[in-house]
């Protein structure tokens, strides 16, 4: 017989209570994961979605001029040597002597092979094939790796901040409730300004001490990259304090400055930082849906009583029980980004983003708005001119310019004032979004 639940436990789910098929209000019932029930709003950009369709319902005749750069979505046809193996990966599959059925849930190894050759080992850094680990996309691995990590430690975002670090962390239970004004108690924010270049900033010794530590260079939303000096200020502070660093490097291969494309250039990282990775934006996956997670077998966490555990075997356990991998056609697709002509069809997509970038760069910078990023990220971030909302913002240039872009303020506290232009898009579509930005 189990235990009856309390009275105050039903108060949650009245309508559960008073369904005729319960006859006890006493009688144990499903329990909902309540941390789902913390998070403040719905999702940043299905929210920038609903607001666009809202304005397309109420003026249709304007709705095919609407032009979107809020989503980072990419725009641009696959490099066609991916599309080439991912076609020969079906035909392989069409095929009772080469046919594939459940593949490793860590990835095949000749696809990690090539990852850790062609990002790593090619530039002089110590990664080995076992260490990376193929999955659907960083979105998901920047959530997925707290399943490996204990209930209660104390997270760092900077702000603004990706959203999906946030939302993950409230998710998982790491955070309390939602703040008035914006974020979550029990979460370290740490501010990126105009006064630090919108980049972090190591914490003081008189700040506490966060456990798990969220970085992303180049960064979303702000385009600002992390120079060598810095990364390895915050690689010495996780040694110190025994955090771990999640480095968040999406955006690497729009990198130029000569900063570190990966948080393993900078002695010390094996021993306190994961890496996340993704083949949305380098090699126009957003749709195929790709990504890898690098995990060093010298990483470790510690239980309660102090003992340290190496995570990489979590990690392999993790996903041999909860993924069959990567379909074998996306992975083939992914593999074959590393050949000499896949390198030089990524190299030319990552270019032609990078001029949309400059053109939209170049179009606020003229029209006296304060400007970042856009040099070595795919965004461009601004300051809202004459001191709106970046709410009101969003709106204004949704209305007179027919632009979707993004609001600072869906991306935490300091973003308020500020707006993000993708560079994703068509040639066309970008100078005309320069033109219309114009006449507002």
């Amino acid at each position: 017989m189990l235990p009856a639940r309390s009275a105050e436990a039903h108060d949650l789910v009245p309508e559960r209570v008073n369904s005729p098929y319960i006859h006890d209000p006493r009688t144990i019932m499903a329990y909902v994961n309540e941390n789902y029930l913390k998070l403040a709003a719905g999702y940043l950009f299905p929210e920038i979605a609903r607001r666009v369709s809202a304005f397309a319902a109420e003026k249709p005749e304007l709705a095919k001029e609407i032009i979107r750069c809020g989503i980072g979505d990419v725009t641009e046809p696959l490099p066609a040597s991916a599309v080439r193996a991912m076609h020969a990966a079906n035909e392989e599959l069409a095929n009772r002597a080469s046919f594939k059925g459940y593949g490793p849930g860590t990835g095949y190894e000749s696809v990690r092979a090539a990852i850790a050759e062609g990002d790593f080992r090619s530039r002089g850094i110590n990664i080995t094939d076992d260490e990376i680990f193929l999955s659907d996309g960083s979105k998901g691995d920047c959530g997925n790796i707290l399943e490996i990590l204990g209930a209660g430690n104390r997270i760092a975002v900077t702000d603004p901040v990706y959203p999906a670090y946030v939302d993950a962390n409230v998710m998982f239970g790491n955070t309390g409730a939602a703040l008035a004004g914006g974020g979550y108690d029990g979460i370290t924010y740490l501010p990126c300004t105009e006064a630090n270049g919108f980049l972090a900033d190591v914490p003081s010794a008189s700040e506490a001490t966060p456990d798990i530590i969220y970085l992303c260079s180049p960064n979303n939303p702000t385009g600002t990259v992390m120079d060598r000096a810095r990364v390895e200020a915050w690689v010495a502070y996780a040694l110190k304090h025994r955090a771990i660093l999640f480095w968040d490097a999406a955006y690497e291969s729009y990198n130029r400055s000569g900063a570190p494309k990966s948080i393993f250039e900078i002695d010390g990282a094996r021993e306190c930082a994961v890496e996340f990775r993704s083949f949305s934006k380098s090699g126009g996956f957003t749709g195929v849906r790709c990504g890898y997670t690098v995990m060093p077998k010298s990483l470790k966490a510690y239980t309660r009583a102090g003992d340290a555990v190496a995570l990489h075997p979590l990690w392999t356990r993790r996903w041999n029980t909860r993924s069959n991998g990567v379909s074998y056609a996306v992975q083939r697709g992914a593999e074959a980004l590393y050949t000499v002509e896949g390198k030089r069809e990524v190299s030319a997509l990552v270019d032609f983003y990078m001029e949309n970038a400059r053109i939209l760069r170049d179009g606020c910078v003229k029209l006296g708005w304060k400007t970042w990023g856009g040099e070595n990220a795919p965004y461009v971030w601004c300051k809202v001119p004459n001191g709106s909302d970046s709410w009101a913002f969003f709106e204004r240039l949704l209305r007179d310019a027919r632009v979707v872009t993004t609001p600072g303020a869906g991306f935490g506290r300091c973003g308020e004032g500020y707006f993000r232009i993708s560079a994703f898009n068509s040639r066309a579509n970008v100078e005309e979004v320069v033109r219309r930005l114009g006449s507002v």
